[in-house]
């Protein structure tokens, strides 16, 4: 009988009365309205503007995977080669085999047996992807067989440009610079001035 009571009291208490019932029914019939057209535009322009940004780039992250796989190590690993040169006090080389599209290190510290490995366990550059010629100043371009750049114990290393074309006729040109840390990367064939 208590329990009785005190619904009956709690009710009437209730700071919605007696329409506590109705409110929850009108508040629960404008939530299944659906949205407002000004609510639906917005999204819509919303995901537009995304889809808008995100397509190209997927294309272009898609297309040239290898192109920018290659030039990231060709950059990184000059990059590298200076640093360890200095740190090792030992002078390095960067071979690029124009013939069998491959780029790989040795050292002046290799035997015979280490810098034959070396070569045969290089960096081999995707099919789509072929190195054109290596270009050093003052002298012809090699595009046949091997080019070496040396890298020196005091920091510096040969100043040269790489050439690099991919499938979709797209030439690229690395810039190392002899006492400059980072490689320059020009998306066109440039060549040393006389």
């Amino acid at each position: 009988m208590y329990r009785k009571v005190h619904r009956s009291i709690s009710r009437k208490f209730s700071p919605y009365g007696l329409y506590s019932h109705q409110l929850t029914m009108t508040i629960n019939f404008r939530r299944n309205n659906g949205f407002t057209l000004i609510e639906l535009i917005v999204v819509i322009s919303l995901i537009s503007l995304m889809l808008f940004f995100a397509v190209p780039r997927f294309q272009v992250d898609v297309l040239s995977d290898h192109t920018k796989k290659a030039s990231r190590w060709i950059m990184l690993q000059v990059h590298a080669l200076k640093e360890k040169a200095v740190h090792d006090q030992k002078r390095y080389v960067l071979h690029l085999s124009l013939d069998s599209n491959r780029v790989w290190v040795t050292s002046e510290i290799m035997s015979p047996e280490e810098l034959q490995a070396a070569a045969a366990n290089g960096y081999k550059l995707s099919d789509d992807i072929k190195l054109l010629d290596v270009e050093y100043p003052g002298q012809e371009k090699i595009s046949v067989g091997r080019a070496d750049i040396y890298f020196y114990k005091k920091g510096y290393s040969d100043k040269a440009i790489i050439h690099m074309s991919n499938n979709d006729n797209e030439i690229f040109s690395f810039v190392i610079e002899p006492f400059l840390s980072r490689v320059r990367l020009y998306n066109k064939y440039i060549e040393f001035e006389d």
